[in-house]
């Protein structure tokens, strides 16, 4: 399974709008526990009511960092953290989840541009608008893992771990196989 990549149409590549990075996220509007960035077409939005779960997840699940993930482990995910969706009008074309204590700490997780809307400067945007949320502002250390989007992250200040030797985890790549098939009711991935 690929992940899903919205409508390819050579009409939408020519009408397609670049956000231009001017180094700034834009301003921001906030309503209660939502904040929204806006530019041309395009909206960046915390507000989870928005976000398509099916879409979210179908995406992930196709990914390398989160392959077979179910649906009920992203919205649990989307509970504990804060879910940033890009949207084209009200169609979904992006998404990035952060995970915080909102005072010294984030993770940056789970970010992607729908293939059809890569090449636009989305992604550049999105990170921007992460990292200016109004209460992740001041935080002491921001983190995340890429293979594919290095260059991105360096614009916006990301550098490889400085004591990479100071860092531990445990990883298990398996768990989303064995929790797909625990739902199912197969025995695939134990």
């Amino acid at each position: 399974m690929t992940a899903p990549t919205g409508d390819d149409s050579d009409d939408d590549d020519r009408r397609a709008v670049r956000i231009p990075d001017d180094g700034e996220p834009g301003d921001w509007t906030a309503d209660g526990a939502t904040t929204a960035w806006r530019r041309g077409p395009y909206t960046v939005s915390t507000d989870q009511s928005r976000l398509d779960l099916d879409l979210t997840t179908e995406f992930l699940a196709a990914t390398y960092w989160a392959t077979d993930i179910p649906e009920r482990v992203v919205r649990r995910a989307l509970d504990h953290s804060i879910g940033f969706g890009l949207y084209e009008a009200d169609r979904q074309v992006g998404f990035a989840r952060v995970v915080t204590d909102r005072a010294t700490f984030a993770w940056v997780g789970d970010v992607f541009v729908l293939d059809s809307h890569r090449g636009r400067g989305l992604g550049l945007w999105l990170m921007r608008c992460v990292l200016a949320h109004p209460e992740l502002r001041e935080l002491r250390r921001w983190m995340l893992a890429s293979t594919t989007a290095r260059g991105l992250y360096a614009k916006l200040g990301f550098t490889p771990l400085g004591a990479a030797e100071r860092f531990m985890e445990i990883a298990d790549p398996g768990v989303h196989r064995r929790q797909r098939a625990r739902e199912t009711g197969s025995d695939a991935g134990t």
